[in-house]
């Protein structure tokens, strides 16, 4: 007789039953109808150790070595200012188990040997792990000397309607049990502080502990492969009751330091503080019993020289560890959280599990951006949630900012503010290629430089790829669309005269540059770049050297020119003046940039196709069920061709389709109309036919775009592409990117696409517009948002859409739905019928 797993007994104690159904087509619907709970792709995303989530908790049972990475990642805790993995105290960095805890915009540059290679590469830094804790039963062995065999039954459980991750254990020497409870989080409304709160309980026995509590500094970066150290030697002082880890980071030289106070309650019978030189500890022995428990609480502060109005790193960590009582730490941290929901929550009417992974989704995104985040620090594509894509910022933030900016647009604000303090970075590199305006890097970093490495190396071949990716200029693209979309949502023509105009202009005058035109046919045509899709870096003649008239391009090329000239349109008088006179804007330059913006190229194919770039029609077709059938998953197609002498170059493949990203950037209306001032006939149906089965989705944004596509053409199409982009990091569908840290644009699209997509919302034309599109599985739905100066919450079904404004000083907003508007003033309520 087999014996059930204590984990499995635990899950089914709690009431915890899943019913997990595994598929390799789409019948995701088919197996929930007939009772699954999850559905899985394939069978390595399974966690053994058991998951359950319901909509407020995200809960592990027992253990899973392969999916303990995934784990950390998912149970990280933070406030955009500081985030720490959920990793297990006992356990240090190795091949299951990852500590890191990392600061927003504290980066560093490093080298250091990989896959036979040396790279110099900017990350950013693992700090000091303030969550070490060992403890050892009488004189056995410690906890972090066992394996976990010694842990008898382990529950781990993240609260997200508090932010509190909650861990209960029972550890063993073989014959006494001891009970170990610890509640961990960082908080949200004191964004210096964290805490830790360990109960240890034995159980039916009495006798001796030892417990070891404190700060491990022993870390190094190489959660994403790379292997580097960043931290200076650590200097450990007593200061009283509290200690202080102060290290500097090796090349960039920011002064970081944590502040630790600690204390017991319980039959203390020694204590002192240990320094290791790599870790300082407090050494607890304590007498306990199941009457005297031994409780001892960890209260954490840290701060760095890349803060405001400080003297030193350490001196500030320790006046923030003064700053609030600790027995308010806790309580101010959940207020914090509770208004955070209040205004970021979003509820649907749809499957119970779509709403607890979109409440997950939510989470996340506050943890990794928040108003406590820097405007130095930008959005990392993995949050703060672990190494991957080392930490640098990519074009995510146009997935990104508008859950931040239609809730709190100081946020927005703040994240365009880490590119404009970047422009003048920006107009370098376009100097250096010869050109004017601004060239922003596809991979940006502290000061703004092009961060891209120059080689991908493949774990299938065992081979360093060449990396073309810097030609994704429309990076700079994306800066100018959230640069007018902030605009369009607030109305600030301050903001717009003195930064939003300026970051458009300038990408527009590099784009223009780069423009050359025809007489052959009288268009405008951009050559050498890469679009979103990573697939195709160039022909299969010349890779590496860049796509010609990339239609995602071009077509945000005419959009942003009309941006330009829209911006001076509304800052006419003396805010326009002024602009035209810095920026030595000529009257020449308006006209060209009016010229681009009717007569931009679109290369089409078919009936009404729009190519993903000029010859894209002319690649071979690929064959998908050959593929799939040889390997299962092919989201990376890029790495399997490679591994096998091929190059996706050659074939009509996608890993996330351009020609969709337009629809999804712009919406069909808005998008429908550019097309035809360029004076093009294109058809959206037909193209989104035409890339669907020959998009891999290798990118976890791939299915965020293509749900957002079928929204507004197939709404009654869309739902389970959605479900399957909600789920990307729950069940680590790439194949243990996860660990590496969250997707940080795909749970926002996630986030967005209830609101922007099915919703239907637009800022446009001084108007908040809806053009609902509910799937038959989504119900209803409501949520909040801010526009204008004005707080509204919306409530819609299939029948009507609600909207209500809170009571404020702000001006009426004009709200339209469908084709009928009305003017509403603050504190009014009206219905939209929707039939």
């Amino acid at each position: 007789m087999v014996s059930e797993p204590s984990h499995a007994r635990a899950a089914r104690e709690a009431g915890v039953g899943l019913v997990v159904g595994i598929t390799d087509v789409k019948t995701r619907a088919a197996l929930e109808t007939a009772g699954a709970d999850r559905v899985l792709d394939d069978i390595g995303q399974l966690d053994l150790g058991g998951l359950a989530i319901d909509p407020w908790n995200l809960t592990f049972y027992g253990f899973d070595s392969v999916h303990e990475g995934h784990r950390e990642a998912l149970m990280v805790t933070g406030n955009g200012y500081v985030a720490t993995r959920g990793a297990q105290g006992e356990r240090t960095e190795g091949r299951i188990h990852y500590p890191g805890t990392y600061l927003a915009g504290v980066n560093d540059t490093a080298s250091a040997r990989s896959h036979g290679r040396t790279v110099r590469e900017e990350h950013l830094v693992n700090l000091p792990n303030w969550l070490a804790f060992d403890l050892r039963i009488g004189a056995g062995s410690w906890w972090s000397e066992q394996t976990e065999s010694a842990l008898e039954e382990e529950v781990r459980r993240v609260d997200l309607r508090r932010g509190v991750l909650t861990r209960t254990a029972i550890v063993t020497d073989g014959i006494r049990r001891l009970r170990v409870t610890q509640t961990t989080f960082v908080s949200m409304r004191d964004r210096h502080l964290m805490m830790q709160e360990t109960v240890l309980e034995p159980l039916e026995w009495a006798g001796k502990i030892d417990v070891r509590s404190g700060i491990d500094a022993h870390v190094r970066n190489s959660n994403a492969g790379t292997a580097a150290r960043h931290l200076s030697r650590p200097r450990f002082t007593v200061h009283g009751d509290a200690l202080t880890c102060e290290v500097t980071t090796r090349h960039s030289r920011v002064d970081v330091a944590f502040a630790v106070r600690q204390s017991a309650h319980g039959q203390i019978r020694r204590q002192n503080w240990i320094d290791t030189g790599t870790a300082g500890l407090l050494h607890l022995e304590a007498a306990v019993s199941p009457a005297t428990p031994l409780r001892i609480n960890k209260t954490a502060a840290i701060a760095s020289s890349r803060d405001p109005a400080i003297d030193t790193a350490a001196a500030a960590a320790l006046r923030h560890l003064d700053a609030v009582p600790p027995d308010r730490i806790r309580l101010r941290h959940e207020a914090a959280w509770q208004r955070l929901w209040e205004r970021y929550g979003i509820e649907i009417d749809a499957d119970p599990q779509s709403q607890a992974v979109l409440n997950l989704h939510v989470f996340h995104v506050l943890q990794a951006v928040s108003d406590h985040t820097p405007e130095g620090a930008g959005i990392p594509a993995r949050g703060l949630h672990g190494e991957g894509y080392l930490g640098h910022v990519f074009w995510d933030e146009l997935f990104v900012l508008p859950v931040l900016g239609l809730r709190n647009p100081q946020i927005a604000r703040t994240q365009l503010d880490y590119r404009w303090n970047r422009l003048e970075a920006a107009r370098a590199a376009a100097a250096e290629a010869g050109l004017p305006g601004a060239r922003f890097p596809w991979q940006s970093g502290t000061d703004g430089t092009e961060q891209t490495p120059g080689a991908l190396f493949n774990p299938r071949s065992h081979r360093w790829m060449p990396d073309h990716s810097a030609r994704q200029l429309h990076v700079g693209l994306a800066v100018a669309y959230n640069a007018w979309q902030f605009y369009e949502l607030t109305a600030d023509l301050v903001w717009l005269a003195d930064r939003g105009a300026e970051l458009i202009i300038e990408v527009v005058r590099h784009f223009v540059a780069m423009a050359e035109h025809d007489p052959a046919d009288g268009r405008f045509h951009i050559d050498g770049v890469m679009g979103p899709d990573e697939y195709h870096d160039g022909p299969p003649t010349a890779p590496g050297t860049g796509l010609r008239d990339n239609a995602y391009t071009n077509v945000m090329t005419a959009w942003s020119c009309r941006r330009a000239l829209d911006a001076l349109d509304r800052l006419r008088g003396h805010l326009a003046d002024d602009l035209i006179a810095r920026l030595d804007i000529r009257a020449e330059e308006r006209e060209q940039w009016s010229l681009i913006a009717t007569r931009m190229f679109l290369p089409l194919h078919g009936r009404g196709v729009i190519s993903q770039f000029d010859g894209y029609d002319q690649l071979e077709e690929f064959d998908w069920n050959a593929y799939r059938s040889r390997y299962g998953n092919v989201e990376r197609l890029d790495l399997i061709l490679e591994a096998e002498g091929d190059t996706t170059n050659r074939y009509k493949v996608a890993k996330q389709a351009d020609v969709l990203m337009l629809v999804y950037t712009l919406g069909v209306d808005v998008l429908t109309e550019l097309l035809d001032e360029l004076g093009y006939q294109a058809d959206l149906h037909a193209s989104l036919d035409y890339y669907l089965p020959r998009t891999s989705h290798g990118s976890t944004l791939s299915r965020v775009v293509t749900a957002s596509v079928l929204a507004q053409l197939r709404p009654d199409e869309s739902w389970p592409t959605f479900r399957e982009a909600l789920d990307a990091d729950l069940d680590d569908t790439q194949g243990g990117t996860t660990r590496q840290g969250i997707h940080l644009g795909a749970m926002a699209g996630t986030v967005d696409l209830a609101v922007r997509s099915y919703a239907g919302l637009r800022t446009r034309n001084d108007e908040l517009q809806f053009t609902p599109r509910l799937p038959a599985e989504l119900r209803g739905a409501s949520f909040r948002l801010h526009y204008r100066g004005q707080a509204l919450e919306v409530h819609l079904d299939h029948a009507r859409l609600t909207i209500r404004s809170h009571a404020s000083s702000a001006p009426p907003i004009q709200v339209t739905v469908g084709d009928r508007s009305v003017a509403l003033a603050p504190g009014a309520e009206h219905r939209f019928s929707l039939s």
